[in-house]
């Protein structure tokens, strides 16, 4: 039983009109004023043709007949008002990852069949390059960051286009089965749209968000909001990214605040204390190891109160015990949530960390909708299971990869009769009914949060002349939780350094997926039908390579 954001959000901001909605550095925002930028933005995108042509009913689940709106920005108000004015107009947003080299970028763009762009005009550049190359051209919207980037031809001034359009509320109907879209990597190296309704997606993850909300109907959640005791929320990470994104808008949906820190391009640890504090924040979101250290190392200096924290959500990659431990002992009231999922699966898992009991990492409690299943994908599995299984969601689930029925099909299956999200995660059902996460079968390495395909990273260090082969694995880091080491065969013939060779992929790569480390062997160990031995490839990867401090 969801419910399409902008209905749930005109909803709540006419119960708390003058709440704060969003904190931005100096920027103060109210629900109505939220609300009014909103509607000048569903107005703008609906003056250009760009809304729904087809209805849920006719199409199949990889299919979408809304027309869609990609946000290129860094975190601000901008990318919460896309959110809720692209689905005003019954058009869909789409994150667009701001990490991606120009070929990346255009793929991704063409994937999704952009209808319009709102993006920071520090990306004009590389969007000037790219936007030639796409199969249509989109509506440019360019937000003025500070940069410097003159508007792109064609481009309209995103505050000045605001202005000149109505503030009133479109005469759109927005449905509950209008489409949600996050993009992935996913586990071909190339991204892919995960298409939710917004009901699934508001029940799967944003719901949880809105404490002390009676969320049994609209009218229900408009007479809650009010009684509700709002919250503030800093979510750290950029919000291109699912953890961030699903806390942020799970907040606005409940009435409550969003908090933004100054610093947006980078994480600056003593920028999000300064935060914190100014602002009495309560909850916060990062992601794992590269985002808990810093934030300790800061916290440990002292000079901070962070005395009305209570909650710490960190999704995206885990936290090591070690971590946690440091935490929770610098805040004694709060409680580290780790919460884990996916864009097939929304937030399922989730494991509670706090300064009386000592932490652990990679158990947690399922909620009711999480299951795990067998080897052939044929059953669940009950409690103490003996042998290890597929993490899957039953229930709520996404409709399918956009443009893709195959992947839509296998992520998809049928288990005993139900449909359900199996993206790739290994998994044990331990006998207490805890679930034991193993991580993805696929070759996939979490880096600073950001998941980056093995295959992907080799396939551009092989065009190099000097490497004949190459395999890229994940090795353990302090930094970045997992960093990138490529195992590498090079041509006898030829020279070249490591910096060398790691240069040359950034034309086809963005900066995080990048190796951070090159270990030069004779010959790259393979399978006589040619597969990888990626478990060799770890053991020399421990063995040489640089560490970056």
């Amino acid at each position: 039983m969801g419910f399409n954001h902008a209905a749930v959000f005109d909803a709540v901001a006419g119960a708390v009109p003058d709440r704060e909605c969003i904190v931005f550095g100096d920027l103060r925002l109210t629900y109505a004023q939220v609300q009014e930028r909103a509607n000048r933005l569903a107005h703008l995108l609906l003056a250009h043709g760009l809304t729904v042509h087809r209805p849920r009913s006719q199409l199949q689940g990889w299919e979408s007949g809304q027309d869609h709106v990609g946000l290129y920005l860094h975190n601000g108000n901008e990318y919460l008002e896309g959110e809720i004015g692209a689905k005003k107009a019954r058009a869909v947003p789409f994150n667009v990852n701001y990490r991606y080299v120009e070929d990346e970028l255009v793929y991704l763009i063409d994937d999704a069949a952009a209808g319009a762009l709102v993006y920071h005009a520090a990306f004009a550049p590389i969007l000037a390059r790219a936007v030639p190359r796409l199969r249509r051209a989109p509506l440019l919207l360019q937000v003025a960051d500070g940069s410097g980037h003159g508007l792109l031809p064609g481009a309209l001034d995103y505050e000045e286009a605001l202005a000149a359009s109505s503030p009133e509320r479109p005469r759109t109907r927005p449905e509950p089965d209008d489409l949600y879209i996050l993009y992935t990597g996913g586990t071909t190296g190339l991204p892919k749209g995960t298409l939710w309704t917004q009901a699934g997606i508001y029940d799967a993850a944003l719901s949880r968000l809105a404490t002390g909300v009676d969320g049994s109907s609209l009218e229900s959640i408009a007479a809650s909001v009010p009684l509700a005791p709002p919250t503030r929320l800093l979510a750290i990470p950029p919000f291109m990214h699912g953890a961030a994104e699903w806390a942020a808008l799970g907040t606005m949906l409940g009435g409550s605040t969003v908090v933004i820190p100054h610093s947006t391009t980078r994480l600056d640890p003593a920028d999000v204390w300064r935060t914190i504090e100014r602002e009495r924040v309560q909850v916060t979101v990062m992601v794992g190891d590269a985002f808990a250290r810093p934030l300790a190392d800061e916290l440990e200096r002292g000079g901070y109160d962070a005395s009305y924290l209570t909650v710490l959500i960190t999704g995206g990659a885990a936290t090591s015990p070690g971590v946690k431990a440091r935490l929770t002992a610098l805040l004694p009231q709060a409680l580290l949530i780790d919460a884990a999922g996916s864009s097939e699966t929304g937030t399922h898992l989730t494991q509670v960390s706090s300064f009386a009991a000592a932490p652990v990492t990679g158990l947690f409690a399922p909620d009711p909708t999480t299951c795990v299943i067998d080897e052939a994908k044929a059953r669940v599995v009950e409690p103490g299971h003996d042998g290890i299984g597929w993490l899957a969601r039953r229930g709520t689930i996404p409709l399918g990869y956009l443009g893709d029925p195959a992947k839509t099909t296998s992520t998809f299956p049928v288990v005993g009769g139900e449909r359900m999200a199996v993206p790739g995660d290994r998994a044990r059902l331990l006998a207490d009914g805890i679930v034991e996460l193993l991580g993805r079968e696929s070759m996939t390495i979490n880096t600073g949060g950001e998941k980056v395909f093995a295959e992907e990273v080799e396939q551009a260090l092989v065009r190099h002349p000097a490497v004949d082969d190459a395999l890229v694995v994940g090795r353990a880091s302090d930094r970045w939780g997992q960093e990138i080491v490529a195992v590498v065969q090079l041509h006898p013939d030829v020279r070249v350094t490591d910096e060398e060779l790691i240069g040359s992929t950034a034309g086809n790569l963005a900066g995080f997926k990048r190796p951070k480390a090159i270990v030069r062997v004779g010959l790259v160990r393979r399978s006589p039908s040619g597969k990888p031995d990626y478990a060799w490839a770890r053991q020399q990867a421990e063995g040489g390579g640089r560490r970056p401090a």
